[in-house]
């Protein structure tokens, strides 16, 4: 479902038990800018959208030390 910044504003309680059932884009001037999901579908929608990213042969604890040296 594809909403305005403006109706889930007017409609917030209405939209958050919506988003239980179905995903729901935000968007303002047009533009997505938010999605509002069920707390049990967040989790799988981010590893979702990993999935086939972040390649195989990558060394995971290389990179943490890395993004830490980087903070």
């Amino acid at each position: 479902m594809i909403v305005n910044s403006t109706e889930v504003q007017n409609n917030f309680r209405k939209y958050l038990e919506l988003a239980a059932q179905q995903e729901i884009v935000i968007t303002k001037n047009g533009q997505a800018v938010a999605r509002l999901l069920g707390a049990d579908k967040a989790v799988s929608f981010l590893s979702d959208r990993l999935a086939g990213i972040i390649p195989k042969d990558v060394d995971e604890g290389a990179s943490k030390d890395e993004r830490l040296l980087r903070q």
